[in-house]
């Protein structure tokens, strides 16, 4: 029988580049149930969910129950997450 293994992410998102390409990818698609869900998966890669839930006020449990799938985090829970993966949200011309 063949064996198989559930994929993860974290496991390829090994370096800052790794996650910055994530990143990119998740807003380029444009669809926010997947930003949201990079950006948990990014903060767990780089091991920052205590920082970003004490920068949005909020328990780390509930960070992440709000990046999870159906999550629906305050845009300034958003914008701290960002920032604490050391990010920026600009604004472009579609």
């Amino acid at each position: 029988m063949l064996k198989t293994r559930t994929w993860n992410i974290l496991d390829y998102l090994k370096t800052e580049k790794d996650v910055q390409r994530y990143l990119e990818v998740a807003f380029a698609e444009g669809n926010s149930e997947y930003i949201i869900t990079a950006l948990g998966n990014a903060a767990k890669a780089r091991k920052l969910m205590s920082k970003a839930a004490k920068k949005a006020g909020v328990t780390r449990e509930g960070l992440y129950k709000s990046l999870a799938k159906n999550g629906a985090p305050a845009f300034s829970t958003v914008m701290n997450v960002v920032n604490s993966l050391g990010y920026k949200l600009t604004l472009a011309r579609a």
